[in-house]
């Protein structure tokens, strides 16, 4: 009898210790890290007419973006927003596939500075796989301690600016000083930090292999043409250590010093072929072009490519012709549309919105000399970021009039709730529904004004 099998649906992690790299696109990675991190943490703290130029207010239904003021019936916009950022995704991974994932993704651009911490405490990748095959010891300790304080001190100050878009961050940082934080705030600025210190301090590449969905269907917008990091196999092999003997075998370019596999985040081997693992962040072209200059070879080994340009050896002036095909001209045209649409809106849109609601409780009643009265209730939104005073008007039926004042203040982003009585002359409009008209216009700026339509209720 055979003993049972087991099959492993899931392979054990091997630890991998990313080599640094050095080169043009190492600085490029560099330059988006200080880039985002400087716009996600500077942000919350600018101002704008007094208040927090970026805030999110989920308690106040408000979300401010610099000179906009957003409210819930804009909710458009932010999903025009969204799919903006999709459409955009698309293209880029289009023409140059994934370099968002290698340069500016969130994942991408903590692992690299929590790597860079990992560097200056523990040292190289050599050192860093020395000390881990040490046993316990003083030394070891503290520079453990030492990386995982540094860790957590990075994360804890990224979850407490990420719920200060969402709190103001003045009153979340004097909430700091006791700890006086809410139950909301408490959740959220420890849950995004244990997410930072665990995707960026342990999980790393198994985020991008495992729980990201794009490194899944992002085949689905490559093709032929696209970018991608590629190793020139006719070029490459085969490979073999460098032999400057005479009689030494015509080997190719690659010398199988395998730094590439070294500097790679995800520790796949390039040279395999392209892998959904690959994130394209050229540290293995930054790799491999250091040793060609050291070897007195050509650059580009590895390199930013297409398939058909290894196939047709197609230069530089080819590939950037190839690049405007149908697939990314279709999805500028459609981001452009999707832009101009939505700034189009933005920039036409009236900071005053009016909502009418009747009286439930009275569809109609008569008062004084047989005088039919409707009750409703104004909800007016100032949505701009000063105060207006405002005029009601009415319209509809000949008679009809406001016995209630005609005039309102609202102050800056706020919405105030306005009760007003119409009546109607005995005899007139039809029994049942009657169409009507309530204009709101700023008595100070003409251009704010809003007509909605009611209905006026004659018993019958």
């Amino acid at each position: 009898m055979t003993a049972p099998q087991v099959i492993k649906m899931y392979a054990a992690r091997e630890e991998i210790y990313p080599r640094e790299a050095k080169g043009r696109y190492a600085s490029l990675r560099w330059l988006c890290v200080w880039l985002t991190q400087l716009a996600f943490y500077v942000s919350p703290w600018l101002s704008w007419n007094g208040r927090q130029a970026l805030l999110f207010d989920l308690v106040s239904r408000k979300f401010y973006i610099f000179g906009i003021v957003l409210w819930p019936q804009d909710f458009i916009y932010l999903a025009a927003l969204l799919i903006i950022c999709a459409y955009l995704l698309f293209l880029v991974t289009a023409i140059a596939g994934r370099v968002w994932c290698g340069f500016a993704c969130p994942q991408t651009v903590y692992t690299e500075i929590f790597l860079w911490i990992e560097r200056k405490i523990e040292g190289p990748r050599s050192a860093r796989m020395l000390l881990d095959k040490q046993g316990p010891s003083f030394s070891k300790a503290a520079k453990k301690t030492a990386k995982h304080a540094a860790w957590l001190a990075v994360a804890l100050w990224t979850g407490f600016t990420f719920v200060g878009y969402f709190t103001p961050i003045h009153t979340l940082a004097n909430a700091v000083k006791t700890l006086n934080f809410g139950p909301w705030e408490w959740f959220w600025v420890l849950f995004y930090s244990l997410a930072t210190y665990g995707n960026a301090g342990w999980l790393r590449e198994q985020v991008c292999k495992y729980m990201c969905p794009y490194a899944r269907f992002q085949s689905a917008m490559f093709d032929h043409d696209t970018l991608i990091i590629t190793y020139d196999v006719k070029r490459g092999e085969p490979r073999g250590a460098l032999n400057k003997k005479a009689d030494a075998p015509k080997l190719g370019d690659c010398i199988d010093c395998t730094l590439c596999v070294q500097v790679c985040p995800t520790g796949i081997d390039i040279r395999n072929g392209l892998q959904y693992e690959c994130i394209g962040c050229a540290a293995c072209v930054d790799a491999c072009n250091t040793v060609m200059d050291k070897i007195e070879r050509p650059r580009g080994l590895i390199r930013y490519s297409t398939d058909h340009a290894l196939a047709n050896n197609f230069d530089s002036k080819q590939i950037r012709k190839r690049a405007l095909r149908p697939r990314v001209l279709i999805y500028t045209a459609i981001l452009a549309l999707i832009t101009a649409a939505v700034g189009t809106s933005l920039f036409l849109r009236t900071p005053l919105k009016l909502d009418v609601i009747r009286d439930r409780g009275a569809m109609g009643r008569e008062v004084e000399d047989g005088m039919i009265e409707n009750v409703y209730r104004l909800q007016i939104m100032n949505t701009s970021e000063l105060p207006h005073r405002y005029k009601v008007k009415v319209s509809g039926l000949p008679s009809l009039t406001l016995v209630t004042p005609d005039e309102v203040s609202v102050a800056a982003t706020e919405t105030y709730a306005l009760p007003v009585r119409l009546r109607l002359a005995h005899g007139e409009g039809v029994k049942g529904s009657n169409k009507i008209n309530i204009e709101l216009t700023a008595l100070d700026d003409a251009r704010l004004h809003v007509n909605e339509k009611a209905v006026f209720f004659v018993p019958r």
